[in-house]
């Protein structure tokens, strides 16, 4: 299937099928970076500037610090802090000790901490300080031998650092917010950065390694660890480089993604040193914050996720966003009336692509040219291979209908796809075959020229009275309503029979639909089966920390107040 690569057609003129995939570990691309641009900006936060020497050199001092803690070739140390330069440099560090990143929300609850530090067995935690005294509870029972506070501020711009000290309550609000209290017997962050720097001692590292842990729940909602190589990654942020076509040593990215997400990790930590790019980091989304940063660095590159795009717009009044070139927008669908208002404002285009933690993250996006589409998940990466199957039968694969669509589970092989779930062999096993494809869960439809729009997860569909219902195309129905900002469609149990029942949960802009209405605009468009038998209204969606609607979250909440939905 797709044997011809249909696909490369579409390419944009100087993307090759395939890229040469540098035989580096991460390490290797900040040393480069050092090498080659020593003065250029590597990490603008609110004005503060650390140079690509500055970087490396801070690096080289937290590896010593690190290695006297006991972090060596294989051991595991857990990042728990928002984005902000130390955070950088403690992903570098950890990469030169040969040592594994895993990364941690900093927003998680003490038990959900708890669980993420005893799965992937770390030995240190590099913690902000805002929540060194829950690290330090979440470790009990745990290998964490050591927990280490970040304190954020000590990397703002002196300016900033002698406001948090004024004795005024905003100040002290503020510095709370970003310090915390007494961090008990923690290690000072700040102190291992003080160590003598080494020399450098090669590690016995291989690019087919693991090198960073990311924890994704999925549909399932139970934690699990993937572990990525350095060569997955490497191999994304080169694939990336060829696709977008960026300028070595010009880019300015903005930096407004979580470092914790792969899509942040692939485009706000590890692209930068490759490219040579300077990165404005923001340790939260805040977009008079962003605009800001727009003023004081242009940005070049916007790598986002959709709802972030519209607030940027609606921020930025009448500041200039013409330095944009490029946008990329991952992890959810983007309307088309928010990519036209992007491109217009800016005069640089937004892309779309789709992936996941497991092909750390992009397998397919959209061509850097007037060929893309809004909408689609794209077209495969250089380097990369999909299937289409039966959902059911994933070694059987589909042949495509008379207009030449096909249809089914997507599956996806190239040099980004990850080694496998962290102590899951069974779950590995379920997504991962032995030669490399990987089922992504996602029902899709591939037309001919090779570009796939996405129909569904595979785990929220709706089965009703044995037809198949995709919450998406429902979604994408109801979006037209009258009333209705938001929507989620789930299922809920029907009776004992194991049959579902869809419901519709709707964000109001102003009056809400009547169900009366809402069935009655859906019964214009779906099968019957597909028409929601419940409705309710609820003031917000429950989202993940990048935007992206948590539907089974959703359902819980269904459940919870209205059992007999």
């Amino acid at each position: 299937m797709f044997d011809d690569r249909p696909w490369l057609s579409s390419y944009s003129p100087g993307v090759p099928a395939d890229v040469e995939i540098p035989p580096t570990l991460l390490d290797g691309l900040l040393r480069q970076a050092a090498q080659r641009w020593p003065d250029r900006v590597a990490v603008d936060f609110f004005g503060a500037h650390t140079t690509y020497r500055e970087l490396d050199d801070l690096v080289d001092r937290a590896v010593a610090g690190l290695r006297q803690l006991g972090v060596g070739v294989g051991t595991r140390v857990s990042l728990v802090m928002p984005n902000c330069p130390a955070h950088i440099v403690a992903f570098y560090a950890v990469s030169r000790c040969g040592a594994v990143v895993v990364e941690h929300n900093p927003t998680y609850t003490t038990a959900e901490l708890h669980e993420q530090f005893a799965l992937a067995q770390s030995h240190v935690a590099l913690v902000w300080r805002n929540r060194v005294a829950d690290a330090q509870e979440a470790v009990r029972g745990t290998d964490v031998q050591h927990v280490v506070s970040v304190d954020v501020a000590q990397d703002l711009p002196r300016k900033m650092q002698l406001l948090l000290r004024l004795p005024v309550k905003a100040a002290r609000t503020k510095r709370a917010a970003l310090t915390g209290g007494p961090t008990g017997d923690a290690k000072d962050w700040s102190g291992l950065l003080r160590t003598e720097a080494g020399a450098r001692v090669p590690v016995d590292r291989e690019p087919t390694d693991e090198a960073l842990v990311l924890f994704t729940g999925g549909t399932t909602g139970v934690p699990k660890g993937a572990s990525i190589s350095h060569r997955n990654l490497v191999a994304n942020a080169t694939q990336g480089t060829a696709w977008a076509g960026f300028q070595p040593g010009a880019e300015v990215v903005c930096g407004v993604l979580p470092f914790f997400h792969a899509f942040g990790m692939i485009f706000c930590v590890v692209l930068p040193p490759m490219i040579g790019a300077t990165l404005v980091a923001f340790p939260n989304f805040d977009p008079p914050t962003v605009i800001d940063g727009q003023k004081r660095a242009s940005y070049t590159f916007m790598p986002a996720v959709a709802p972030m795009f519209s607030r940027i717009l609606d921020a930025a009044g009448d500041v200039d966003l013409h330095s944009i070139k490029q946008a990329f927008c991952g992890a959810m669908p983007l309307d088309a009336a928010t990519a036209d208002r992007w491109e217009n404002a800016t005069g640089g285009l937004l892309i779309e692509g789709y992936g996941s933690t497991e092909t750390s993250p992009i397998a397919l996006g959209n061509p850097a040219s007037e060929k893309r589409r809004h909408g689609a998940l794209g077209i495969p990466f250089p380097n990369t291979e999909i299937r289409v199957v039966d959902p059911d039968d994933h070694t059987a694969e589909v042949s495509p209908d008379d207009a030449g669509v096909t249809r089914g589970e997507l599956l996806v092989r190239g040099p980004q796809v990850f080694l496998g779930y962290v102590d899951r062999p069974d779950e590995t096993a379920n997504v991962l075959s032995p030669d490399g494809w990987l089922r992504t869960g996602d029902v899709v439809e591939v037309d001919p020229d090779g570009f796939a729009v996405l129909v569904d997860r595979i785990k929220e569909l709706i089965i009703v009275g044995g037809f198949k219902v995709f919450p998406t195309v429902v979604e994408d129905h109801l979006r037209a309503i009258p009333g209705v900002e938001d929507v989620a469609v789930v299922g809920v149990p029907r009776g004992v029979s194991g049959d579902e029942q869809v419901v519709a949960v709707v964000v109001a802009n102003g009056k809400p639909p009547t169900l009366e209405q809402v069935r009655e605009h859906a019964a214009q468009r779906l099968a019957k089966y597909a028409v929601p038998r419940h409705l309710h209204v609820v003031e917000e969606l429950p989202r993940s920390m990048i935007g992206k609607v948590q539907r089974r979250l959703v359902r819980e909440d269904v459940l919870k107040r209205h059992p007999d939905s």
